[in-house]
């Protein structure tokens, strides 16, 4: 089955010129043949080049995989990558950027980019922001300096970054309450303080969608103007909390918009796996079959596995490098902290029968903890390619599943995928 993304005219602004997909093409090549899952194999098409869905995105922040060259990160199975526009545009400016060819020539990858609208930054700086209809203020982290973002700012710093994907600026609200442990359940989550009671809960993120829709409408005529339109592909992006409803509403007035791809938004925010879950089963089926479909900021191996049967497409997350420069791998039975003094005369590599350049390498626990007990380097760039083999091999094994039904081999592959606790200690 093939299905290519062909716009017609926006039903959200009838008579306008049609929506960028001409910039991105999307390939339905298979539903799921297991009838309970809505999961699918595709391949996404890019002026950079082409990435296979269900796909897993490395994150270069400032325009770097942490430590890695990128010729290192392409071996681990990364087709596409993503970087940040809040962080570009302070330093050093994506004048600079688009001075020097753009992300492609300047960081050495030559496939596809993704960047963010800078949205969920803004959203993290928590106290340092001040939101309104219009756009955001923040202070600069960097040298505390005020700085004015709207959208049709996020649009042009995307642009000039050069990116093959870029991103809607919306308002990111943040989640119901807070957890010691996000991913904690049980009493840890009855435990959770709340941050705004019920009522106030529901009407931030009404605000929010109301602004997140403001804000694209004002996204799709910045980007339409720029000239960039066949070659830059705008997603526009879901919000809505945990509130179904507003979900719904959310998604149907995105929609609306006939772009290129779609994305789900907010649910990375200090939800656990269960209001993961029930989100994004709720609105994955709601955005259209024949585009994209991106889950942002997530996750997990168990969060992936349950998102791709729910028809999510793209996925990104910190957690491969970051964990990796932190002495935590991950393995197909749990998460392992190597600084643990278990290790100090563990010869093993960090998982048996693992093909990435640690393993494979003959790099032992062993070696490996002492690499971070002294402070050296080479640890976190090993643990990191280690870490993103790992995803890279997971998503793999998951468009295995889907073209020959092999959740139940999955299962057995990857026992952490269908666990409720992901650490192995």
């Amino acid at each position: 089955m093939s299905q290519t993304s062909q716009p017609t005219s926006s039903s959200a602004n009838p008579g306008a010129a049609p929506d960028n997909a001409a910039a991105l093409s999307y390939d339905l090549l298979k539903q799921d043949p297991d009838p309970t899952s809505k999961a699918r194999l595709g391949k996404v098409h890019t002026p950079h080049g082409s990435f296979d869905t269900p796909a897993f995105m490395p994150v270069g922040t400032q325009a770097t995989i942490k430590g890695l060259m990128p010729r290192d990160v392409a071996a681990t199975g990364a087709q596409t990558i993503l970087a940040n526009t809040y962080h570009l545009m302070l330093r050093p400016g994506s004048e600079l950027v688009e001075k020097m060819g753009g992300l492609h020539g300047w960081m050495g990858w030559d496939g596809p980019i993704l960047t963010d609208s800078g949205g969920f930054q803004v959203f993290s700086l928590g106290g340092l922001n001040e939101i309104d209809d219009d756009g955001v203020s923040f202070k600069n982290h960097l040298n505390g300096a005020r700085v004015r973002m709207t959208p049709e700012d996020s649009m042009r710093v995307q642009e000039q970054l050069g990116a093959d994907i870029i991103m809607a600026f919306d308002d990111c609200p943040p989640a119901a309450q807070v957890k010691a442990n996000p991913r904690a359940g049980g009493a840890a989550a009855a435990e959770a303080a709340p941050v705004m009671s019920d009522a106030e809960y529901v009407e931030r993120v009404k605000v929010a969608n109301d602004r997140t829709l403001r804000w694209l409408d004002r996204c799709v005529t910045a980007h339409r103007a720029s000239g960039r339109w066949d070659t830059q592909a705008l997603f526009g992006i879901v919000q809505g909390g945990t509130d179904l409803d507003q979900r719904t509403a959310c998604a149907a007035a995105v929609t609306a918009h006939d772009l290129p791809g779609f994305a789900v938004g907010g649910v990375a925010v200090g939800e656990g796996p269960n209001e993961i879950a029930r989100v994004v089963q709720h609105t994955a089926p709601l955005l259209p079959e024949n585009k994209p479909r991106y889950l942002m900021g997530v996750g997990y191996e168990r969060d992936i596995v349950t998102a791709v049967r729910a028809g999510i497409d793209m996925f990104d997350c910190v957690l491969p490098t970051r964990n990796g420069r932190n002495a935590m791998a991950f393995t197909r039975t749990g998460r392992i902290r190597l600084k643990n003094a278990r290790f100090a005369e563990d010869s093993g590599p960090i998982e048996a029968g693992c093909d990435c350049v640690a393993c494979g390498g003959g790099f032992s626990r062993s070696y490996l903890r002492h690499l971070f007990q002294t402070g050296e380097s080479l640890g976190g760039v090993l643990v990191s390619l280690h870490n993103l083999r790992h995803f890279q091999r997971l998503l793999l094994d998951i468009r295995t599943a889907i073209r020959d039904n092999g959740w139940t081999t999955l299962a057995r592959r990857w026992p952490v995928a269908f666990a409720a606790d992901g650490d192995a200690g």
